[in-house]
Formats: C-alpha cells, sequence, structure tokens
C-alpha cells in the first residue's frame, strides 16, 4: 500500500496556460472552469479514481478454483488416536446376555473390586447384565479432564442395550496404556420386541449405542510437532503438482527456500524450535490459497449396483460404437391327448414348446475424439443404454485403447 500512499500525496503541479489534455475529454479540449481549484481538481481526481480501479482490481483478484491449504491434508503427527475398552453394561430389562460364562467371569471380577468375593459355585442371573466392547477417537491436543464421546457395542447375546448404564471401564490405546476412563447411561437408537409366539420387529440396530462426552481424558498424547527439525505436510492425495504448488504458495509467503516438496505427498517447512512460534506458522501455512492439479481421469463402476462415476478429466479417443441385446424366450404350452372311448387307451401330456429370438436393432454412432464428460453422457443416453449396458461399453473401450483413463470395478 505505500506506493498508493505515495501517488495519493504527489504535490500539485502549476496548470499550463494552454489547453490540457484530459483522459477522459480528448486531446486538445478545454476542460470547463469551476469555482476557485475546480479546474485543476477535475482533471486530477478522475485519473486517481481510474488508477485505484486498476489497482482494487489487481489486488483483489485470486484463482477462481483455489483451495486451501488445510482442506487439502494435514501436518504429520497431529491426527487422532483409537482407544478401546472392555466393559459390563448393567441394567437391561431383562435384554442381557443370559448367563454366558465370561459374562459371569465379568461380573465377579467387577464385584471383587469392591471387596465382594463371590463363590465359585455361584452362578447368578445375567438377563440384566451384557459384556460390551468400547470405542473412542482421541483427538490430538487432547487434554487430561477433557470429555469423549464413545461407542458402546455388545458382544454377546444381549437383544437391546436400552436403558442399561456401562460401569466404569478404562479405555486402552495401542500401547497398551490408559488414556481415558468411561461410564455413564446409553442412548439406544433402536429398539426391538418378541411376542410369545416368537413374532419380533427389530428398529435399527438396538444392540449398539452410544454415550455423549461419556469417557474423560486421563493421559494427553505427545505430537511432537514442536521439537521436530521440520514440519511435514502431507497431502490427504497423491499428487507431484499440487505438491509443487503447495510448496511454491508458501514460499512465496514466507520466502525462498522455506518449503521444498519431497514427494509426491510431502512437503517439508522450515520452522524455527518453539511451540507458540510453530502454532502460528502452520496457522498461517493452512490458509494459504493454493491451486489444486486436475485429477487424473477416472471410471469408477460398481458393478454390483450398477453406479458408475465419470469425471471430468475423461476422455475418449475415435470410435464406433454399437450395442444392442438379444432376447431368448421359450413357451411351454403342453398338451393334454385324449384317446377315443372304449379304445382302452392313457390320457398323455404331449410336450409342445416355442422358443423365439428377439434382437434390438440399433443404429452404431460414433465417438469424435476428445469429447468432455457431458459428450459422452449424451452419447451414452443416445443408445438407452442401463447401468449395467454402461459398465460393458465403457470395458470394451477400455480394451479398444479408446478410452482414455484408469477403468476402476468395485
Amino acid at each position: 500500500m505505500r506506493p498508493l500512499t505515495r501517488a495519493l500525496t504527489l504535490p500539485t503541479r502549476q496548470a499550463p496556460a494552454g489547453p490540457l489534455p484530459s483522459p477522459l475529454r480528448g486531446e486538445g479540449e478545454t476542460p470547463k472552469a469551476a469555482k476557485g481549484e475546480g479546474t485543476r481538481s477535475g482533471l486530477r481526481f478522475p485519473m486517481i479514481r481510474f488508477l485505484l480501479t486498476i489497482l482494487a482490481g489487481c489486488l483483489i483478484a485470486a484463482p477462481a478454483s483455489a483451495d486451501r491449504i488445510k482442506d487439502l491434508g494435514g501436518f504429520q503427527g497431529i491426527r487422532s488416536n483409537q482407544l478401546t475398552g472392555y466393559g459390563i453394561v448393567v441394567g437391561l430389562p431383562g435384554t442381557g446376555d443370559d448367563n454366558l460364562e465370561y459374562t459371569v467371569q465379568s461380573l465377579k471380577a467387577v464385584a471383587s473390586r469392591f471387596g465382594l468375593q463371590l463363590p465359585p459355585s455361584a452362578n447368578p442371573g445375567m438377563k440384566n447384565a451384557a459384556v460390551v466392547m468400547i470405542t473412542a477417537e482421541l483427538p490430538p491436543f487432547a487434554k487430561p479432564g477433557q470429555r469423549l464421546d464413545i461407542t458402546v457395542a455388545s458382544m454377546g447375546k444381549a437383544k437391546s442395550l436400552r436403558g442399561g448404564s456401562l460401569i466404569m471401564t478404562p479405555l486402552l490405546g495401542a500401547d497398551n496404556q490408559i488414556y481415558a476412563m468411561a461410564q455413564g447411561n446409553l442412548a439406544v437408537g433402536g429398539l426391538g420386541a418378541e411376542g410369545a409366539d416368537g413374532s419380533k420387529i427389530v428398529v435399527n440396530v438396538p444392540s449398539t449405542g452410544r454415550i455423549p462426552e461419556g469417557a474423560t481424558v486421563e493421559r494427553a498424547v505427545a505430537t511432537g510437532f514442536d521439537s521436530a527439525p521440520t514440519l511435514t505436510f502431507n497431502l490427504a492425495r497423491a499428487d507431484f503438482t499440487t505438491a509443487q504448488n503447495v510448496a511454491g504458495a508458501i514460499n512465496s509467503k514466507l520466502g525462498f527456500g522455506s518449503a521444498q516438496a519431497i514427494d509426491a505427498v510431502s512437503v517439508a517447512v522450515r520452522a524455527p524450535i518453539g511451540a507458540d512460534i510453530r502454532a502460528t506458522l502452520m496457522s498461517t501455512i493452512e490458509n494459504l490459497d493454493v491451486v489444486s492439479a486436475e485429477p487424473s481421469a477416472k471410471v469408477i463402476v460398481n458393478a454390483r449396483t450398477g453406479t458408475v462415476v465419470i469425471n471430468s478429466a475423461v476422455r475418449v479417443g475415435p470410435a464406433a460404437i454399437t450395442h444392442g441385446k438379444m432376447t431368448v424366450r421359450i413357451d411351454e404350452k403342453p398338451q393334454v391327448s385324449q384317446p377315443a372311448p372304449f379304445s382302452q387307451g392313457q390320457t398323455a401330456i404331449t410336450p409342445n414348446s416355442r422358443v423365439a429370438v428377439e434382437e434390438e436393432r440399433r443404429p452404431m454412432f460414433l465417438l469424435n475424439p476428445g469429447p468432455k464428460l457431458a459428450d459422452i453422457v449424451k452419447a451414452v443416453n443416445a443408445i438407452g443404454a442401463s447401468p449395467a449396458d454402461l459398465v460393458a461399453i465403457l470395458e470394451a473401450l477400455k480394451e479398444a485403447g479408446a478410452l482414455k483413463a484408469e477403468l476402476i470395478v468395485l
């Protein structure tokens, strides 16, 4: 903005005596004089407004297809961690595990925490309890005392967890260390009911529930972002062009040599040591705009559901296509043959089959080289191909070398 300030504070020059050229009035025309300084201000301000408009357009202009760097990936080491636990849900209205051996063992172990020793021969009724697995996700930078949402799922024969309460259960990480403690009342979205004659109805999945903020973080996970030699930004999808564009955007903001693309996924960023400095630097990098590379041409086909997805980069070479269906129809109309009266004959069934072949006749059409996605869709709709037929056409085009894309069949 400094050059713009200088342009606005230039000293006013004395107007010459002769006719003044004006960019808005043309050469040689004498502007109409106004009161006081109207002549000079009328000449200077239109030019300044014209320059301001050009400068504003240059400053505001930005790529139309630019994405934020934070939407393309994330920094290495800053990720969530999965937690799991094994516990017991009690208070069920007769929909529990019904005396499974490991459920009884788990209940005895819980009772031993409070100094209650059940005899080995004791076999308590377990219809109001169920053993469950608890899963949770520990977000990055989670601190002790923060709350987590957990999911509780039955492991045994429990028909429903509705109305149950989870007993305090430790949640372990991949290193077998305790990172959170879970406990609370379940919220179950499904339900089930069963009649005496065996008829039953089930809505959604009643054997799985959630406890919002049902776990408390007990230990934080060190990310190491403040002490690592460099910061590494990893793209969610590997692409050399996008990696180079990200490195270029960072270098334009922080200076040449601040970032370099290591491979198609990772971009290394030089950063000073310190959590506060790196947090500010990472915030700046995440909000930079960068132009993503055009994705590679792909055609995704789900043969089971008939779903076909074609991205905008797909191109088709010149090819002639015809597609038709042949239907073979067999009708069985057996005939009954009756013997003549008093002929001592027997009634017989005579088979009578009729076979017919029907074939749809459709003209061949030509695909011009390099059509876009809209042209491909129009061509397919022109022959009235169903999703299953489209799969066959795309596979044939790929084998013929006319489909310029990767064909992925799920």
